[in-house]
């Protein structure tokens, strides 16, 4: 799996020009608006996977047709220009010019009063740097993004961008882009070619002036199945999307990723063999966690790996799962351009019972910290039906970390090495929860299952320089591969700790 950055075609209408307080703001000519509701997107939905798919038109006027990437990052869309500039509202929205990647056209309408109206392509929302700017009319848009007062509250900074395929991106405060969630994942970490459903249409609804969310409607079409979704975008310290999902099928899908993922890890320090890189670590999340449907927190440290490797997380109602950043000190990655530690973690919250399945993580070998090679989502027991409607409701948690169960210890950090004799040490930082109350002389057990080969010498023990508490033991995998381990620290009480696991390959 790569980031695709795909948009499907569409239609747009005419454009009227109001002007408020000096500032041009843009709506829909009422003659062209339509009635709308929250199940007008799921009726577009289930008429599209009723009839024979048809291919995005990917056709641009030969002027943007051949640009290259410097010369369509100077494509930008002007502030002045923002949907709900000068409306006194909480939210704006800008728009994504067609071209370089961005071939294919998605449409977007504004929401008002129970109408919707489209918004329409005009070259003069946008500069060109030391282009000129294009003749085209009618072009449509490639995605669009949302500005709120997050950092400042005399300033809209971006908070969440729709751009390419179904993928969408966002930030809490004081945040900068990273990880990304798509609309649905078909086939994802299949030896077949993976499928890149695509979102056809948007809707954003005029927010209220007092309104703290804004609300986005997203048509999504592919070769395997239509969708509607509906976005509930409130952001803040923590931001969080409501989602609504009704997935009509124009074919049984066995293997539909529901709240995908999309993410890169690199190296840390349990993964950085034959890496030569000044930095420590290079990741946009370090983590996979899991709070399953037995109450088990659970922590599974990423890996770049030497072939594609996935790993299913079986489970019945899951209470939540998400990829983390839990590495927050610059010192964690000594990078000043990049900013890792000010990236987004990603947690998924199920609305209602999922029934059974498991989160399914995908891990892709990568050279780099330019693609996206981690995904992770459920993926249901029970294939989907041609012809019916699926629904799924989750609420997505853009925030810097996410508490769930506090009397435990989180994973703070999975160190790898070579052990003093022979096979593999593993030292595991455990912070937080009643953990941090224990004395140093507490005798504490080490709980350590590995499928194959031998551990020995678990111990646990206090960091002195943190306040924290480590586990560690080695691993004598005996020519084995494809071991997975499992540890959590206990004592008399139960867990004390969160249960961290691992797949080692040597």
């Amino acid at each position: 799996m790569r980031r695709r950055e795909v948009i499907l075609a569409g239609l747009s209408l005419p454009l009227l020009s109001l002007f408020d307080g000096g500032m041009k703001t843009f709506a829909a000519t009422p003659k062209s608006a339509t009635p709308f509701d929250d199940d007008t997107v799921a009726g577009l939905a289930r008429s599209l996977a009723a009839n024979p798919y048809r291919p995005p038109d990917e056709t641009l006027p030969a002027e943007l047709a051949k640009i290259g990437y410097d010369q369509y990052r100077d494509y930008r869309y002007r502030a002045d220009r923002a949907l709900w500039r000068g409306l006194g509202v909480p939210f704006q929205a800008q728009f994504f010019h067609r071209g370089f990647l961005h071939k294919e056209r998605v449409d977007i309408y504004e929401v008002v009063d129970g109408k919707a109206a489209p918004v329409v392509y005009s070259p003069d929302m946008f500069t060109y740097g030391r282009s000129p700017a294009p003749k085209v009319s009618d072009l449509g848009f490639a995605g669009f993004r949302l500005h709120g007062p997050i950092n400042r509250p005399d300033y809209f900074d971006e908070i969440a961008a729709f751009l390419g395929a179904s993928y969408f991106r966002a930030v809490a405060k004081g945040q900068s882009y990273g990880l990304s969630a798509r609309g649905l994942a078909l086939k994802t970490g299949d030896p077949e070619p993976e499928e890149f459903p695509v979102f056809k249409a948007f809707w954003l609804q005029r927010p209220a002036k007092s309104a703290d969310a804004v609300v986005v409607h997203a048509l999504l079409d592919g070769p395997s199945a239509a969708a509607a979704f509906r976005f509930a975008i409130k952001p803040g310290v923590e931001t969080v999307f409501d989602v609504d999902m009704r997935l009509y099928p124009r074919v049984e899908l066995a293997r539909a990723g529901i709240a995908p993922l999309t993410s890169m890890f690199d190296f840390d320090a349990s993964d950085r063999v034959g890496v030569d890189d000044y930095r420590p670590a290079v990741h946009d999340s370090d983590g996979l966690a899991l709070l399953n449907g037995r109450n088990e927190q659970v922590w599974r440290p990423l890996q770049n790996p030497k072939a594609v490797q996935m790993s299913a997380f079986q489970d019945v109602d899951p209470r939540g799962f998400g990829l983390m950043q839990r590495k927050r000190a610059f010192s964690d990655y000594l990078d000043l351009e990049a900013g890792y530690q000010k990236r987004p973690s990603l947690w998924v919250e199920p609305i209602g019972d999922w029934g059974e399945g498991a989160v399914i993580l995908v891990e892709i070998p990568t050279a780099d910290e330019y693609h996206d090679n981690i995904v992770a989502f459920w993926r249901p027991k029970q294939a989907f039906a041609a012809g019916r409607e699926y629904r799924f409701g989750y609420r997505l948690h853009w925030c810097m970390d996410h508490a769930w169960q506090r009397e435990l210890a989180v994973v703070a950090s999975t160190r790898i090495g070579k052990a003093p004799k022979a096979g593999r040490l593993i030292v595991i930082e455990l912070a937080g929860g009643r953990l941090d109350a224990m004395p140093a002389e507490a005798k504490l057990q080490v709980d350590a299952l590995a499928s194959k080969g031998e551990l020995r010498n678990a111990v646990a023990y206090r960091n002195a320089e943190t306040g924290h508490w480590r586990m560690s033991f080695e691993l004598d995998p005996r020519g084995q591969s494809d071991i997975e381990l499992r540890a959590r620290l206990k004592d008399a009480k139960g867990p004390l700790s969160e249960t961290w696991l691992y797949r080692w390959n040597p």
